[in-house]
């Protein structure tokens, strides 16, 4: 018989807020630092590598950017220039985000764990999401991020509940789904934003639950609980 659910551990970007964002500020930072090395990136070839990479559902989409349009500019000085850009829009809200979490919250707590820049969370209260989150995990603020255990074990210990009593929902099966299971945390995976575009039989396999919205997220805590 399954624990029960005590908290259930957001994602932020793709299940929350729209992952185009984040995709846009990477490649406007992109043809930037391309710009300096007198290249040129052409959008149809960048958004080729994103959804590779979205496909693959594995190592560091910033890395393999760098790799394939930059010259003398490295990953670090991509993230950097790419984060002057990321910010969420309030447009960028997932229109079933607060009816879910008004759900969920009837019968769990909710904890955000997130690999973003502190700054997300004053998105997060402008657009009416914080008031519903008991416990922050930002990585910027932690000091980890995901898929290292100790950002989902700071979660867990801030709201004082065991592995087998949570479950993480997000949207990547590398940094989401794998990393907090090997937490233990039973997992749903969000087939949204930086989600493949074609999920494979064995990718759908990985999770406890994959669901196409959070409109599904309050049945799918349902079922893993019983």
């Amino acid at each position: 018989m399954p624990e029960p659910i005590d908290l259930v551990l957001l994602d932020v970007g793709g299940p929350v807020y729209d992952d185009a964002a984040y995709r846009d500020a990477l490649l406007r930072a992109t043809c930037e630092l391309a710009a300096e090395d007198g290249r040129e990136v052409a959008e149809e070839d960048f958004l080729r590598l994103y959804d590779e990479r979205r496909q693959a559902q594995g190592g560091s989409l910033r890395t393999a950017v760098a790799r394939r349009f930059l010259v003398s500019h490295d990953r670090a000085q991509l993230s950097e220039r790419a984060e002057r850009y990321w910010e969420y829009p309030p447009e960028a809200l997932h229109d079933d985000v607060l009816p879910a979490l008004r759900r969920i919250r009837e019968h769990h707590r909710i904890a955000v764990v997130a690999n973003q820049r502190a700054v997300v969370v004053d998105a997060l209260r402008r657009d009416g999401v914080a008031e519903h989150v008991d416990v922050w995990a930002i990585s910027e603020t932690v000091g980890a991020e995901k898929p290292d255990p100790r950002i989902f074990q700071h979660a867990l210990d801030e709201a004082g509940v065991p592995a087998s009593r949570a479950v993480h929902v997000g949207n990547r099966l590398d940094t989401d789904v794998r990393g907090a299971q090997r937490v233990g945390l039973r997992t749903v995976w969000v087939l949204r934003g930086e989600a493949p575009p074609a999920p494979t039989p064995d990718q759908l396999a990985e999770p406890d639950v994959a669901v196409r919205s959070l409109a599904e997220l309050p049945a799918a805590l349902e079922k893993l609980a019983s």
